[in-house]
């Protein structure tokens, strides 16, 4: 939960204010990447976020990631919440809407690893488990799987687990994606597990946070964005189009010594003025113009942009989700087709 200091840090910086966080380093082309003038847009949505679904403008989405389920110890996807009521709703309003559940997440206790590791490490535990994992998918009308195992959670059964897992959502002709760190990819992802996934989100963001409390400075910029695309396309060879680039719908105070985040949504209710720009003192985010430069990048060296978390967003005329969306159809590029796309 946001805290009470976050909105204090914001109304106590409102008479010292920066200006519009800009970045101007341009890249060559890359002759590679031919643009086939359609994008995704990946949106997250966590399930603490459900009671704000109808505010949400999913006509503006291609892609929606429900996060997060896990497994308990036999295998059981355990997930809270009324999924089924969100992907009627969602596809209700779009129904061409790709539908993924995203499973494990950045921050899983350490019964939930113990779990993965059990079911995932051995070879003769995934089967089942994956079998648990399709049925999950079909019985709740879902599109996909979206798998967002992180750090030590990526352990050496992960890459075995991936290419079974594909085999088995190909076969019934679904989805398989990857949310993935900026700038590191995992020892235990081979290049099996690689090429396995539909597309790779990447999540450029939270180069800093709470975790470094003394690294007080923008956790995602644009420098850092670009970075993380030429660190998966020319370090690692996952083709443009395959790879996602994820933006923050909130932002970090480093205010006070315990640093809390705050969503975009609240950023703009303390002064719609800060919806474009990019810090307010201590307070570091991605207002308006440079979600709209990361889009402009994004439709050249990316197959999409990927949002966490979409409940996230100011939900009136200062809207991210717009920015991304109005801008994309600027650039002539087809994400959804609806809502004047």
């Amino acid at each position: 939960m946001i805290k009470n200091k976050a909105l204090l840090g914001i109304l106590f910086y409102i008479s010292s204010l920066f200006s519009v966080y800009s970045c101007t380093n341009e890249k060559e082309h890359d002759p590679e990447y031919s643009k086939t003038k359609t994008a995704r847009v990946v949106g997250y949505l966590s399930t603490d976020s459900f009671s704000k679904i109808t505010s949400i403008q999913f006509c503006k989405l291609t892609h929606l990631n429900i996060a997060f389920a896990n497994p308990d110890k036999n295998g059981n996807i355990v997930f809270a919440g009324d999924i089924d009521a969100v992907v009627k709703y969602a596809k209700s309003v779009n129904p061409n809407l790709v539908v993924s559940i995203s499973l494990a997440g950045g921050v899983i206790s350490e019964e939930q690893a113990a779990n993965w590791s059990l079911l995932i490490d051995k070879p003769e535990n995934r089967t089942a488990f994956i079998q648990n994992i399709l049925k999950f998918v079909t019985d709740h009308n879902l599109d996909g799987v979206d798998v967002d195992l992180e750090w030590d959670a990526v352990t050496t059964g992960y890459s075995g687990f991936v290419v079974e897992l594909k085999k088995s959502l190909m076969d019934n002709k679904k989805l398989l994606t990857a949310a993935l760190p900026n700038n590191t990819r995992f020892t235990n992802i081979n290049a099996s597990a690689l090429n396995a996934f539909d597309f790779i989100n990447i999540m450029a963001y939270d180069s800093t946070g709470p975790w470094s409390p003394t690294k007080v400075e923008q956790h995602s910029s644009f420098e850092f964005a670009k970075s993380g695309i030429d660190f998966w396309h020319k370090q690692q060879n996952v083709p443009s189009e395959k790879l996602t680039l994820g933006v923050p719908f909130y932002g970090y105070n480093f205010t006070y010594s315990e640093v809390t985040s705050s969503t975009f949504g609240q950023i703009v209710e303390a002064g719609s003025q800060f919806a474009d720009q990019d810090e307010i003192g201590k307070i570091y985010y991605n207002g308006r113009p440079t979600i709209s430069k990361k889009v402009e990048f994004a439709s050249e060296y990316t197959g999409g942009i990927m949002i966490w978390e979409l409940a996230q967003d100011s939900f009136g005329d200062y809207s991210l989700l717009d920015v991304i969306h109005k801008k994309y159809t600027s650039l002539k590029f087809k994400t959804s087709g609806m809502c004047g796309n």
